[in-house]
């Protein structure tokens, strides 16, 4: 629940934005991280001291369900000469620190990140007549607050949030998104660590299909070039009917294609409705090590496991002239460094040490045959994997999101991986590692071509290679939402 109201109006839990002016005790009362942003705010709209505000009613350190405190929405007049139209600028406050009392950050240090180290914002297109902000972007970012408080994954510029529906829950063809810096709020020191700024913008389908398939960064430069699809300062227009690729034909083949064929994907991984059988064991055996679990106890992957499959997710985006797999440091247990207070964020952060060798894991197990389990949604971004990344020399990782199991496929330019290309599938746990050789990338690209148009064909659909022991089978969501899986 939220209500709607004037920052300056007074609450129980929010006094009113202070002024450069304010009375030294009544800043001192004044929460600091708060504060701070505030005070940005102030420098780009001096003329909007009381911006109206979504708020939460219930508090989410009071056990409310709304993670961030206030969305602050401001109307920012935009550069007509320049090609950036009249629009609401919405401000969220809540997934930095803003109190500094651990209420729902851990204080880290002032060097560090505050609380996730960033803040969401939202640029709409102002419509003719419209004297008043709508709200529903507020729910939006609550929505996207609430996937990185409960997931603890943060976000970065580049990245895509795949939505699936209209943003504001009409007929519009915007139903994911990008992120990327906001073009005019700078990064602001507070007392708790610095904060960023990442901007929400929308987008159609085919442009998050080719964010995926290139890369985030890409795209967004291209919305850039295209005033009606956002303009330079990527500014969302709900009633924009036609994608990119429709305004400019060409900047499919010229910049897209073009970028996949040179660059390669820079997405990394995804969380995905996916599974795994080993093949070369019947189903009995209890010392099979596969990720599909009979039972109500499935095997759990361990701290360093799923610390390494996020570092492998964020490294991924990163573009190395030699692709390493994140190393298991011996000295991290559940996901926290111990030479420093444990914090969340630990699980998030890349290591820079040297690659893990293969028997430094513990049961990591050669594999004679696999079945792979995928959704239509995730089949579909096969062809992806082993074009925009194995080709590429790269890796890629689906995690499951209804159970606890990773797959991982890599190429033979991967170091640190424990499949090789003598034993190419290999589990530790339920993470299974996928090694796939160009000739065999090249062989199945062709196979499974259909993927790319899976409208065109009925589920379920099985590919086989029996001379690599490989089965892949792209499944309806439903298999998948059962207990077995």
């Amino acid at each position: 629940m939220a209500e709607l109201r004037p920052s300056g109006a007074p609450g129980p839990t929010a006094p009113p934005a202070p002024g450069p002016t304010a009375p030294p005790a009544f800043a001192s009362l004044f929460p600091p991280g708060l504060h701070a942003i505030y005070g940005e705010c102030r420098r780009l709209y001096p003329d909007q001291p009381n911006p109206l505000q979504v708020t939460a009613i219930v508090k989410y350190w009071l056990g409310g369900p709304d993670p961030l405190d206030y969305v602050s929405m401001y109307r920012n007049v935009g550069s007509p000469s320049a090609n950036i139209p009249e629009h609401w600028h919405y401000i969220s406050f809540g997934l930095s620190d803003l109190y500094g009392d651990s209420r729902v950050h851990e204080f880290t240090g002032t060097d560090g990140p505050s609380g996730f180290g960033f803040e969401l914002t939202f640029r709409l297109k102002r419509e003719t007549g419209e004297s008043a902000p709508p709200t529903w972007p507020a729910e939006l970012m609550q929505g996207l607050a609430r996937y990185v408080f409960q997931s603890e994954n943060t976000f970065c510029s580049g990245d895509h949030v795949s939505w699936h529906s209209p943003l504001d829950n009409s007929e519009s063809r915007i139903q994911h998104m990008l992120l990327t810096e906001d073009p005019q709020m700078q990064p602001v020191q507070t007392p708790f660590g610095v904060v960023t700024f990442l901007q929400i913008v929308g987008v159609c389908t085919e442009e998050l299909h080719a964010a995926q398939q290139w890369n985030g960064q890409g795209i967004l430069e291209l919305l850039r070039t295209v005033p009606i699809a956002g303009g330079p300062w990527l500014i969302t227009d709900m009633r924009r009917g036609e994608t990119i690729f429709e305004i400019d034909p060409h900047l499919q083949q010229e910049r897209v294609d073009k970028g996949i064929e040179t660059d390669g994907s820079n997405l990394s991984g995804v969380s995905a409705k996916c599974a795994w059988d080993d093949l070369s064991r019947p189903p009995e055996d209890d010392e099979d090590s596969r990720s599909i679990c009979i039972g109500t106890q499935p095997r759990r992957l361990s701290g360093k496991d799923t610390e390494q499959i996020r570092e492998t997710l964020r490294r991924g985006l990163e573009i190395n002239s030699k692709p390493v797999l994140p190393p298991i440091n011996p000295q991290r247990q559940n996901g926290l460094t111990h030479d420093r207070a444990p914090s969340r964020k630990d699980s998030l952060e890349s290591d820079s040490s040297t690659a893990i060798i293969p028997h430094e894991l513990i049961r990591t197990r050669q594999l004679e045959s696999v079945h792979l389990k995928f959704n239509q949604e995730s089949g579909a971004l096969i062809p992806l994997c082993l074009r925009g990344r194995l080709l590429h020399g790269r890796h890629f990782t689906y995690k499951s999101i209804t159970g606890d199991m990773a797959i991982t496929f890599v190429s033979t330019g991967v170091e640190g991986a424990f499949a090789t290309e003598e034993h190419p599938y290999a589990a530790h746990g339920p993470w299974l590692q996928i090694l796939l050789t160009e000739e065999f990338v090249e062989k199945m690209l062709e196979d499974l071509e259909d993927l790319t148009s899976p409208e065109e064909f009925k589920l379920p659909k099985e590919y086989n290679w029996p001379e690599k022991k490989l089965k892949v089978s792209i499944l309806p969501d439903v298999v998948f939402d059962s207990p077995l899986h």
